[in-house]
């Protein structure tokens, strides 16, 4: 017999551990998981307890053959995949299909790829754990049944090339609440009173808001006609000492809210750059419920602070996970060597590991001490005060390292430092403005947003967050886009030297950026679900769902039990549905075309949503695309008839015609057969005939420089791209490899790179 085999999951990170073995061990990975349930229907016995039908994924059967091969010549088979249940049931996958001898086979798992926690890991070899495997199988199970279940009625009932999951369709479900809701919200106006003093013979200006706010223009009117001639003078000052406390170490959700924030990070962006750390051996497992840190990440913390701040800012502190269901034990997120305070690596993975280390330090630092004063001014006319706020820091302990982003902007400071003042001091109000505001509604989850939401609720864990999202924009259920709210009028009042005049300016509510939205097709199938499966969009059984699997990784429920229990009535249900006459028409009629007097409705399409101007039976009726954004359930007779102008002739160039019109990717004109994107600034309803001859222009010089080669007897043009030069041929694009001349490609080069790519 050889020597040690270890299998991890990825190449880099079989890279980072053959570091720290030397001798004697070889390292190799499986690269993820070797088997799946079949892609067909026939994956799991229900008649027999639901067994899976686990097979080797055809790209995975080299991998698995060559495994098999070192590990029958190896003395120890080291299964060394994450910690968690995915990685546990990639151990067993592993441990199952090479039909490894338990005798010879060992796992080890840890929470950071360090020499020293390898060695660990060596020293204590456990099992697999078969109730951590069975719990991820119940998930899979489960999820496999759903989906494969429910996607053949979306096809019937509502539109083709559909899906339905456990978890993905409650997201869907929150966006598409959400979006109700802000549809539903009547934004109500109020005056909003602010005033700027001064104290004689001080040169600072305050700014204090007053502690009532009006409904109306005349009650607003009425106060500040009050405060002509008012004397004005200070009625109270309060301050206090108060502590701000650092936010505990990263686990994966607050990870991803955060990096969202400070970094613009999408969900499925943090977890890639942090895999990447991880598997580096930069930081501990990414994946984790847990804000508990190891003795010596504290210890560690705690030297490095005293060292580079100062004793008096460090403070040990231990935090408690209070997450709902928190799985496996790990730590925090952390850096895997707090000295290390930069690291090697692309600016994405610099910028990750920044955050990570800055959170972590802080979580380890002193209270930051602050003064807090309120300053009341009171009029001798007025029954109303204004306040002034000021926070001084005293200490800043681990502001000194860092602040903690937030979700809702927080409203701006009232001011931000303050003259010493007395009570009983005459103040001068030097102008008071009582501006029109409008109540704001609920806000659009942003990724971030909705991971936190996910988590409250329960539903899901920290590996299920990342894929569930990018399913849902992979089944074009929802969109990342920005709203640009609706403008209203608002009236200011300023008092300003005995006077009051009156303006207007204008207010945009409602205008967010980078949030997701639903698109039609998710409205539709969220309703079909919430009417014929309440179940599965049911916020409180998809969390008791996880409960169920948590307790399947303690061992205190049988998996095959657990699936039972739901399936039976599920699988009734669906037989239900799937023979009734009921039928989804997602339609609404806007209203009258005043030119034609026909009906406007609009509705699914075949494939997308559309606005059809006349009845049914209409043998006129006229049909336009919806424009990406517009939903059925609001769009405007308006906007509707808008539809109704694309395409559009634009004029004449080169004695062919140009028309304007939006198609799947966005607005564009076409022009001789061809066509050309039109970029920000330019919209199909307005474009000019001269705008248009120059977008032209434009293309047509961009393809003149980016052309290098052609050899039209093979369909081949060789161009300079964004990226580098490239072959295009078929209707596709092939990379050129580095070091080769494009310029001197011959037909038979590029066609030996094209197969060698295919």
């Amino acid at each position: 017999m050889g020597e040690n085999l270890v299998i991890v999951e990825s190449p880099a990170k079989a890279k980072t551990i053959e570091k720290f073995l030397g001798e004697g061990y070889v390292v190799k990975s499986s690269y993820g998981h070797i088997r799946d349930l079949p892609k067909n229907n026939d994956g799991i016995d229900v008649e027999h307890g639901f067994a899976p039908k686990y097979e080797v994924s055809p790209d995975k059967k080299k991998v698995v053959a060559d495994l098999k091969k070192l590990a029958d010549k190896s003395s120890m088979v080291w299964l060394a995949s994450d910690e968690d249940r995915e990685g546990e049931a990639i151990a067993w996958h592993i441990f199952d299909s090479l039909k490894l001898d338990k005798s010879n086979t060992k796992r080890i798992a840890f929470h950071e790829i360090t020499k020293p926690a390898i060695l660990e890991a060596l020293q204590h070899p456990r099992d697999i754990d078969m109730d951590l495997v069975m719990a991820q199988q119940a998930r899979r199970v489960l999820d496999r049944l759903v989906g494969f279940e429910l996607s053949p009625i979306l096809w019937r009932k509502v539109q083709g090339n559909l899906s339905a999951g456990r978890v993905q369709s409650v997201a869907v479900r929150l966006i598409v609440d959400r979006e109700r809701e802000i549809a539903a919200y009547d934004n109500k106006p109020y005056f909003k009173v602010e005033g700027t003093f001064t104290a004689k013979g001080s040169r600072s200006h305050l700014h204090g808001s007053l502690d009532r706010k009006f409904a109306d223009e005349a009650s607003s009117k009425a106060f500040l006609e009050k405060c002509i001639g008012c004397n004005f003078a200070v009625s109270g000052i309060e301050t206090k000492d108060g502590v701000k406390s650092p936010a505990a170490p990263f686990t994966t959700s607050v990870l991803q809210q955060e990096a969202a924030r400070k970094l613009g990070f999408s969900v499925s962006a943090t977890m890639q750059v942090a895999q990447g750390l991880y598997e580096r051996g930069l930081i501990t497992y990414m994946r984790t419920d847990s804000v508990n840190l190891s003795s010596l990440a504290i210890n560690t913390a705690k030297a490095f602070i005293t060292e580079h701040f100062g004793a008096e800012y460090s403070k040990v502190r231990q935090y408690k996970t209070k997450s709902k269901g928190a799985q496996e034990a790990h730590e925090a997120i952390r850096p895997t060597y707090i000295q290390n305070t930069e690291i090697e690596g692309s600016v994405a993975e610099k910028k990750l590991y920044e955050l990570i280390w800055k959170r972590t330090i802080a979580s380890q630092m002193a209270d930051a001490r602050v003064e807090k004063t309120t300053v009341e001014i009171s009029g001798d006319k007025i029954a109303e005060k204004f306040t002034l706020e000021a926070e001084k820091v005293l200490f800043d302990g681990f502001l000194k390292v860092y602040i903690e982003g937030r979700d809702d902007e927080p409203e701006e400071s009232l001011a931000a430092s303050l003259p010493a003042l007395v009570v009983g001091q005459p103040m001068q109000a030097l102008e008071i403005t009582a501006r029109e505001r409008l109540t704001q509604g609920p806000q659009r989850y942003s990724e971030a947003t909705l991971v936190k939401k996910l988590e409250e609720l329960g539903i899901g864990r920290p590996s299920t967050y990342a894929p569930t999202i990018s399913t849902i924009f992979k089944r074009g259920y929802i969109v990342r886009g920005d709203v640009e709210g609706t403008k209203r009028q608002c009236t200011a009042l300023t008092l300003k030297g005995g006077e009051i005049t009156r303006s207007q300016s204008v207010e945009v509510v409602g205008k967010e950026k980078k949030k997701l939205l639903p698109e039609n097709i998710g409205i539709v199938v969220t309703d079909y679900l919430e009417t014929n499966f309440p179940e599965i969009l049911d916020y409180n059984f998809t969390a008791k769902v996880e409960e169920d699997f948590d307790d399947i990784a303690k061992g205190s429920k049988v998996w095959n039990r657990v699936i039972g229990e739901f399936y039976a009535p599920f699988h009734t249900r669906v037989q239900e549905k799937m023979t009734d006459k009921e039928y989804t028409h997602a339609e609404r009629l806007i209203g009258t075309d005043p030119a034609t007097g026909k009906p406007v409705i609009a509705r699914m399409g075949r494939y997308s949503p559309i606005v059809q101007k006349g009845a049914n039976d209409d043998p006129d009726k006229q049909f336009a695309g919806m424009k990406k954004g517009q939903l059925i359930e609001t769009l405007t007779l308006e906007d509707a008839l808008k539809l109704f102008d694309l395409p559009r002739k634009v004029g004449t160039f080169e004695d062919a015609e140009i028309t304007a019109a939006i198609g799947r990717f966005g607005p564009y004109i076409k022009h001789g057969g061809k066509f050309y994107s039109l970029g920000k600034g330019l919209s199909p309803y307005t474009i000019t005939e001269e705008e248009a001859a120059g977008v032209i222009l434009e293309k047509r010089r961009q393809e003149e420089s980016s052309h290098i080669a052609a050899f039209p007897e093979h369909d081949i043009e060789v161009k300079a791209g964004r990226f580098g030069p490239y072959i295009k041929h078929g209707g596709k694009n092939y990379k050129i490899p580095k070091k080769t001349d494009p310029a001197k490609l011959t037909a038979e080069d590029c066609m030996q790179i094209i197969n060698n790519q295919k």
